[in-house]
């Protein structure tokens, strides 16, 4: 059964399909995700741009049909987030590299890095007919202490990744999350700028 619940931008602008149809479900099936598809995912995440071609992004991942190693990516998660992405199909945590690989020097833009490259895997998820909801409710350390992520490097963020599921199985508030009406926006007046801070550039 097909439960995809479409909750489309009210974008001021045309935008790219996918852009628009882009939301964070809390309902995921379990139906796995096979090997090839994900890869593909994730070769998404590795044509990002990066500074000076750094590529500073890793993702750790875990899925269903390892049920031990799905276990313990979701016990990094915040007891919130468990309550939801214990029916995704695939688990994965972002990590940053916080210098540069070529001479060890700070890289600043290691984050920002990584952010655009979970862009990118989402983009490819969703003209997959997979849904991505991303996270920040996880134990950074937690992750540090049981996949060994050496000093360096930070765990940013936590995915879900599959199909999305019945909303009927979550519970009460989540599933008026899930089903409730896309968070508004900022106009662009008020973040992109012209000139000076603060003066409307739209």
């Amino acid at each position: 059964m097909d439960y995809t619940l479409e909750k489309t931008a009210a974008a001021d602008h045309a935008l790219f399909p996918l852009l628009v149809r882009r939301w964070s479900p809390n309902a995921f099936s379990p139906e796995p995700v096979d090997r090839e598809t994900l890869a593909t995912v994730f070769e998404a995440a590795r044509w990002s741009a990066s500074c000076s071609n750094d590529q500073p992004w890793f993702y750790l991942v875990a899925t269903r049909d390892d049920a031990a190693a799905f276990e313990t990516m979701l016990g990094c998660l915040e007891d919130g987030n468990i309550k939801w992405a214990k029916t995704a199909p695939v688990l994965a945590i972002g990590v940053a590299r916080l210098t540069f690989e070529r001479n060890g020097k700070p890289n600043r833009w290691g984050y920002y890095d990584l952010g655009q490259s979970a862009a990118y895997l989402t983009v490819q998820a969703m003209s997959m007919g997979l849904w991505v909801h991303q996270m920040g409710g996880f134990y950074p350390e937690k992750v540090r202490e049981v996949y060994g992520v050496p000093e360096g490097y930070d765990p940013v963020a936590a995915i879900a990744i599959g199909k999305m599921g019945d909303p009927s199985v979550l519970p009460g508030y989540l599933t008026e999350r899930h089903n409730g009406p896309r968070s508004g926006r900022k106009p662009l007046r008020e973040f992109v700028f012209t000139g000076r801070w603060g003066e409307a550039a739209f």
